[in-house]
């Protein structure tokens, strides 16, 4: 049995700099990586089965496809076959937040599958898939600070920041990544020369879709030892970091009284 980690993505800024021709869009992004996420368990079986599991099962339910099942496919036409595999996902996270999701739970599965069949992890083959499949599974699949250029996927190594302490506030409230990009205004603010000075140049168009999100950055800034609080590539989850554990542990606990319909996560980066 093989278990992934299919760690929340943050991006801690996220700078667009023009719209390209091919529908995606020039990005300078920092990503960072929580110790919390998904989970994917990959079980060795008679034939082969996908189950989702998990708080927010019911956000999947219907829904056509995965990218799971997607990367499995690629990777066995593009890579090796694969013996069955009884693979489960425990869903975790809230879908559509800005926080990876599928792109993270794709990068899990691709590192698995790696392992199953002595590929390295990094190697060409995987790299191109992990491309081809999403602009954030690549960072993802490395699981690292890092910036990102192009449409994410160009990647350069960043210092870590290790145990910093983060909360994540999500409303509740879905959010399409196609309709927050469509709606940034396209003017170019400048590069990302580092987070702490940097913004999330999605956050006017995120809020004018999901005006809630305002009040979450809200909450979070006015939190005791916040250092920084900011929304997460396009929304709507957003995020604190703190300055210690007990100040985010205080923080969970003042927001999760006042609005007991929210999802909360605390956790450290990786």
């Amino acid at each position: 049995m093989i278990t992934e980690l299919a760690a929340a993505k943050i991006n801690l800024a996220l700078h667009v700099r023009a719209r390209r021709p091919d529908g995606y869009h020039e990005i300078e992004t920092l990503f960072a990586f929580c110790r919390d996420g998904d989970e994917l368990i990959f079980e060795p079986a008679d034939h082969d089965s996908f189950r989702i599991i998990g708080p927010f099962v019911e956000s999947l339910a219907g829904s056509p496809d995965n990218l799971v099942v997607t990367a499995r496919e690629s990777f066995e036409r593009r890579v090796a076959p694969l013996p069955f595999l009884a693979i489960t996902l425990d869903k975790r996270l809230p879908v559509a937040s800005g926080i990876g999701g599928g792109s993270a739970d794709a990068a899990a599965a691709l590192r698995a599958f790696a392992h199953l069949s002595v590929v390295p992890e990094d190697a060409e083959s995987i790299v191109a898939m992990a491309r081809d499949l999403g602009a954030d599974v690549l960072a993802c699949l490395f699981g690292r600070t890092a910036f990102g250029m192009g449409r994410g996927d160009v990647l350069r190594t960043a210092a870590q920041m290790t145990d910093t302490p983060i909360l994540l506030v999500n409303p509740r409230a879905p959010v399409s990544t196609a309709a927050v990009f469509a709606g940034w205004d396209g003017v170019d603010r400048g590069p990302l020369i580092d987070f702490a000075t940097g913004r999330n140049d999605l956050e006017a168009s995120a809020i004018a879709i999901v005006p809630i999100i305002e009040e979450v950055l809200e909450r979070l800034r006015e939190q005791a030892g916040v250092t920084l609080a900011r929304m997460s590539g396009s929304g709507a989850t957003c995020f604190g970091l703190f300055d210690t554990a007990a100040a985010r542990s205080a923080a969970h606990a003042a927001i999760a009284a006042a609005h007991p319909d929210w999802w909360l996560l605390e956790s450290s980066l990786a």
